[in-house]
C-alpha cells in the first residue's frame, strides 16, 4: 500500500534530518521561533463564509509532477490576493516537497501556512514551528489513539493549529476523543488514491457543527465547488487545480462567490 511506502520513506528521512540537527537542537529553535498570531489558521478558516486553503506542491503519488504554469513567487502573489491560508507539502520522496518551499513562503506571504506532511515523529512538530509554520496537519490513518492525542498537545502547545484529517466514520470517532477545532475529509482513498467528492457528503453529519470542517482533494471545476458547499463544509484545500491555474486568483474568487 502506497501510504505504507510514504511513512517508512519519511521514517529513512527523519534518521538523517536527526543526525545533520538533533531533537534537542529541534526544539531549542522552535522554542525561540516566535508565534506570528496566535491561532491565525483556524481563525481564517472560521469566519463567515467559504475559506479557501491554496495549496503548493509539485508532484504526487496519483498525479506524478504537476505542471504549473506559474512559478513559486508568482503563486504567492495570487493567494496573498485571494485565498484565506496556503498549504506547503513539504513531503520529499513522493510529492516532491522541501522545508525550503515552506520557507520561501513565509518571507512572502503573512497568509497562515499549513506544514502538509506525514506527521509521524515530535521532531517535525517542532521543525514545524522552526520554518514557519502556523498550522500542522495529522492524519489519523497512520496514527493510533495516543500518538494522535499527544501530538495534538504538542502542537498546540508550540501554538499551531492541527488541521486533523479523517477519511471514514471510525476514524472522525477516534479523532473527537481529543475535541479537534478542525477536521478534515479527504475525499482520495489513501489505499487507492481513487476520489469520491461523495466521501464528504457521507461523513459530515459525523462532524459537531462547531468544528471548522475542511473538504480536502478533487475539488477541480464549479460543479465540484457547488456540490460540496451544499454539504455544508467550511472551507476548501484544493491543490491541483490551482496549480494547473495560469491564474489561481480569479479561480479562487470565483469559486468563492459561485
Amino acid at each position: 500500500m502506497i501510504l505504507d511506502e510514504i511513512v517508512a520513506d519519511k521514517k529513512k528521512r527523519l534518521t538523517e534530518q536527526k543526525n545533520r540537527i538533533s531533537l534537542q537542537e529541534m526544539r531549542r529553535l522552535a522554542e525561540e521561533t516566535p508565534t506570528r498570531e496566535e491561532n491565525c489558521f483556524y481563525h481564517n478558516l472560521k469566519k463567515d463564509g467559504i475559506s479557501i486553503i491554496g495549496e503548493f506542491k509539485k508532484a504526487s503519488p496519483s498525479l506524478g509532477k504537476i505542471t504549473s504554469k506559474i512559478d513559486l513567487l508568482e503563486r504567492i502573489d495570487e493567494y496573498n490576493a485571494s485565498v484565506d491560508a496556503i498549504s506547503c507539502l513539504t513531503e520529499e520522496d513522493h510529492f516532491d516537497g522541501n522545508v525550503d518551499y515552506l520557507k520561501q513562503i513565509r518571507k512572502e506571504s503573512e497568509l497562515p501556512i499549513l506544514r502538509k506532511d506525514f506527521m509521524i515523529d515530535e521532531y517535525q512538530f517542532y521543525e514545524a514551528k522552526a520554518i514557519g509554520a502556523d498550522a500542522v496537519l495529522l492524519i489519523a490513518a497512520i496514527l493510533d489513539d495516543v500518538q494522535m492525542h499527544d501530538f495534538y498537545q504538542l502542537a498546540r502547545g508550540l501554538q499551531l493549529d492541527v488541521l486533523v484529517e479523517a477519511h471514514n466514520e471510525e476514524e472522525i470517532e477516534r479523532s473527537m476523543k481529543f475535541d479537534p477545532r478542525i477536521i478534515g475529509v479527504n475525499n482520495r482513498n489513501l489505499k487507492d488514491f481513487t476520489i469520491s467528492l461523495e466521501n464528504t457528503k457521507r461523513l459530515r453529519p459525523y462532524v459537531p457543527k462547531d468544528k471548522v470542517f475542511v473538504a480536502e482533494s478533487g475539488i477541480m471545476g464549479d460543479a465540484d465547488v457547488k456540490f460540496l458547499k451544499e454539504c455544508g463544509v467550511d472551507a476548501f484545500l484544493i491543490g491541483r487545480a490551482f496549480m494547473e491555474a495560469e491564474n489561481p486568483k480569479e479561480l479562487a474568487k470565483k469559486w468563492k462567490n459561485l
